[in-house]
């Protein structure tokens, strides 16, 4: 997750800050808390899935909704919270946000069918969306002098890095010794003490300006890609040639380019245009959706092949994704020193083709290949490869941008990322599994021999996604290179502008 905020923001806010030091800690100790259970929401049930389908009966099609409902509310909503929580007021809108997060978390625990939880994720990135930016717009504002600036946000971006690490250890521990269904409750006990401690020590903020919010542009963003995943849902059970299939993508089409009219015509767009034209912004956003719909899939896939195929419980598998938060961190140091160097283009461009490399890596898994020869080295080339490109992602998008439009920018790359992640998770999972039916069709030649294949059409649809992911992570490399021509100074220009936290 990437988010960046402006300092020059600061000045349009009228704030109520706490007065003492100690007072402004403990409302970091609260923000914190709702970045965790951000980041943790986003990777816990990614353990919990084969057990979670078991449990309620989700079929292959649709099991990519427990990840793709959250992140899509969350990418979808996410420029809409942030101006709700400017002009409403940051600390109601996170007290709202943590109290609906809980309730949420609440119902898709309790669960007894597919569709309450897949609409529980929903409401859970929903109301996340709203909980994010003001989180970070009240950091901003509580702490107002230089170090204690940094300090905290330090604190903030260590959440953010080690949140995805925590969310599948504690994934795996709650999966496999108490029920898949606490790794959705234990965030409601969370949320609610949050909530009650922000009461007491977060301080309220609002923003000045039009409080106008472009719903229409909201609504048809919303539809319109709700409509794309459900077509890509469809395509896994009925055929990409179906009358359905093709509706739902016909119908996203014309919410998005409905979405695109409405925003070149209003006068409060919800996503002003020059933003994402600028050829700097552009590619870094168009990069970011590209890497979000190659990454997120690893993930799912992964998870099904080390549980089901390799036989690891679901303890064991959490473990065996932590390399995964270790390459990011080494990335992301290598890359903070090397990016006033030689600039964001040279960097984004390598680590996306090393994140591309380690996924034809992963194409080589096979029924009883072994973790540490075949999984691992994949794992810390993928992780090392997006550490180094996530910095220079996020200074670009701010490269050139007006105050004024520092926040949208700022947000557009958490956006792009979880949509891009949403879209990519959809589409492999439909992907894999016309590959698993394809193989079958082809090397099966009576319906007794199905059992006996089934083993093996599983791990070459797993090995089709990660050709395919490797494939739109390559294409993302070369947008970078074709599209980024910042410079080293312009880089550097920003990064002393703005405060940015990327993990």
């Amino acid at each position: 997750m990437s988010i960046s905020t402006s300092s020059s923001r600061d000045a349009h806010v009228t704030p109520d800050i706490p007065e003492k030091s100690g007072s402004r800690w403990l409302a970091l100790a609260v923000i914190g808390v709702s970045q965790l259970l951000i980041v943790l929401d986003a990777t816990i049930v990614n353990i919990a899935l084969p057990t979670a389908q078991t449990a309620l009966h989700i079929s292959d099609a649709n099991r990519q909704w427990m990840v793709t409902a959250y992140t899509l509310a969350f990418g979808g909503l996410l420029l809409l919270g942030g101006r709700i929580a400017d002009f409403t007021g940051r600390k109601r809108a996170f007290i709202i946000g943590l109290l609906g997060f809980a309730a949420a978390s609440a119902l898709g625990g309790l669960a007894q069918n597919a569709g309450t939880l897949f609409a529980a994720r929903a409401l859970q990135g929903a109301f996340g969306a709203l909980m994010a930016p003001a989180a970070l717009s009240l950091l901003t504002v509580t702490f107002t002098e230089a170090k204690e600036r940094a300090r905290a946000f330090g604190v903030y971006g260590a959440i953010a890095g080690g949140g995805g690490a925590i969310g599948l250890l504690m994934g795996g521990v709650l999966t496999e010794y108490a029920s898949w269904r606490w790794t959705l409750l234990v965030s409601t006990p969370i949320a609610i003490i949050a909530a009650l401690a922000a009461v007491r020590f977060v301080g309220e903020s609002r923003a000045e300006g039009n409080t106008r919010y472009d719903l229409p542009g909201a609504l048809t963003s919303s539809a319109g890609l709700v409509a794309l995943v459900y077509g890509f849902t469809k395509a896994a059970s009925d055929g990409w040639g179906s009358a359905t299939t093709i509706g739902f993508l016909i119908a996203a089409g014309v919410l998005l380019v409905s979405f695109v009219v409405i925003e070149l015509r209003s006068s409060h767009p919800l996503l002003p245009m020059r933003v994402v034209l600028d050829r700097n912004r552009g590619g870094s956003y168009l990069s970011a959706l590209l890497v979000g719909a190659g990454m997120f899939g690893v993930f799912l896939f992964l998870t099904y092949y080390l549980q089901l195929t390799l036989g690891y419980s679901a303890m064991e598998t959490g473990v065996a994704f932590l390399p995964f938060t270790v390459g990011i961190i080494l990335g992301a140091g290598f890359s903070a020193q090397m990016l006033t160097r030689v600039g964001p283009r040279v960097l984004m461009f390598a680590g996306m083709l090393m994140a591309a490399a380690g996924m034809v890596m992963l194409t080589r898994i096979g029924l009883d290949t072994g973790f540490w020869s075949h999984v691992f080295p994949a794992e810390l080339i993928i992780s090392f490869g997006m550490g180094v490109v996530f910095g220079p992602m996020s200074n670009t998008a701010l490269v050139g941008v007006a105050d004024h439009d520092a926040g949208v920018a700022s947000a557009l790359i958490n956006t792009t990322q979880q949509i891009g992640g949403s879209l990519g998770t959809a589409l492999l999972n439909t992907i894999f599994t016309s590959a698993v039916a394809g193989y079958l069709t082809d090397h099966a030649t009576s319906q007794a021999q199905i059992p006996a294949l089934q083993g093996v059409a599983v791990v070459h649809g797993y090995t089709v996604a990660f050709w395919v992911s490797a494939a739109v992570i390559g294409v993302a490399a070369f947008i970078a290179l074709a599209l980024i021509k910042a410079s080293r100074a312009q880089v550097a220009s920003t990064s002393s502008e703005g405060v940015h936290v990327a993990a």
